[in-house]
């Protein structure tokens, strides 16, 4: 029954991985960092997902659950950080954000 293997699904999976890890590099937009970082969430939850078909557990689905739920809380304090320092700043560029700094 199983008609695509599990491998494409794990190539598909780094090749996300890495767009994502690329986009985070090279982005200094910070909603564009955080987009960087849902999608590497992701490409790990499409592999959890396709170890779990492979094996019939459900561990693997308990996986992405809790990285869903992290993904989720990572995305509401994360965006309401943005949008503070886009009120103070008047800017998303990374580079113009230095509030830790002091």
């Amino acid at each position: 029954m199983n008609l695509v293997p599990v491998s494409y699904y794990l190539v598909l999976s780094a090749i996300l991985f890495g767009l994502g890890v690329i986009a985070f590099i090279f982005k200094r937009n910070i909603i564009a960092i955080f987009m960087s970082i849902e999608l590497m969430l992701n490409a790990v939850n499409l592999a959890f997902v396709a170890f779990a078909r492979q094996w019939n557990e459900l561990d693997g689905l308990v996986f992405v659950l809790f990285v869903i739920v992290v993904a989720a809380a990572e995305v509401a304090v994360g965006l309401a950080i943005v949008i503070t320092i886009a009120h103070n700043r008047r800017s998303l560029n990374v580079e113009d954000v230095n509030l830790l700094k002091f």
